[in-house]
């Protein structure tokens, strides 16, 4: 039982640090948000900051599930993890679409709720 405890120590460590580099992904799309408006290059700066919480927001979404399988715990870390992936989807989705009105109150929330998550 030992290497049972020991993995899912490391997919508890695993999983905290999706959880704050999904907190620093959406924090940067703020500034670089800021940048879309001042800079020329801002579009490109918050498109690629786009993917990358995209990307970042499903390997949390994978360690939520690795953290949860080996030792049967609570779903709920799962429940979060999709939910937020949704929301990320959708972000991306009225990003593209250019739906400010949208956009930049889920923008707020999804950070928010990130904050929380990590607390």
């Amino acid at each position: 039982m030992p290497p049972r405890t020991t993995t899912k120590r490391g997919n508890l460590a695993f999983l905290r640090t999706a959880i704050a580099l999904q907190t620093v992904a959406v924090f940067i799309q703020a500034i670089t948000a800021g940048l879309l408006l001042s800079v020329p290059t801002g579009g490109v700066l918050h498109s690629a900051g786009a993917y990358t919480a995209f990307i970042v927001t499903l390997i949390h979404l994978v360690a939520a599930t690795l953290a949860w399988r080996p030792g049967g715990g609570s779903p709920r870390p799962i429940l979060y993890a999709a939910g937020f992936f949704g929301l990320i989807s959708a972000q991306v989705a009225l990003g593209i679409a250019q739906v400010t009105a949208l956009h930049i109150p889920l923008g707020v929330l999804l950070f928010g709720m990130s904050v929380l998550q990590l607390a």
